[in-house]
C-alpha cells in the first residue's frame, strides 16, 4: 500500500478551512449585488424564433384527426 505524504497534509488543511468557516470570528465575505440579465433580450428572441420553428414543424389539423393517413 503506498502512503502519500502530501495527500495526508492537504486533507487535514482542507479539513481545517472547512471546521474553521464555521466559526463565529471567520472572515465575511460581502454579498455581491445580482447583475443584471445581459441576455433578455437574446432569450426573448430565441423563444420567439423557437415558438415559429414548433408552428412550422407541428402537423396540420387535417392530418392529426383519427382516421386520416398521414
Amino acid at each position: 500500500m503506498t502512503y502519500e505524504p502530501l495527500a495526508g497534509i492537504l486533507a487535514v488543511e482542507a479539513a481545517r478551512r472547512s471546521a474553521g468557516s464555521a466559526r463565529p470570528d471567520a472572515p465575511v465575505v460581502p454579498e455581491r449585488d445580482p447583475r443584471p440579465a445581459r441576455l433578455a433580450a437574446t432569450r426573448l428572441r430565441m423563444a420567439g424564433s423557437l415558438r415559429s420553428v414548433a408552428r412550422w414543424v407541428e402537423p396540420g389539423r387535417r392530418t392529426a384527426e383519427v382516421g386520416h393517413p398521414s
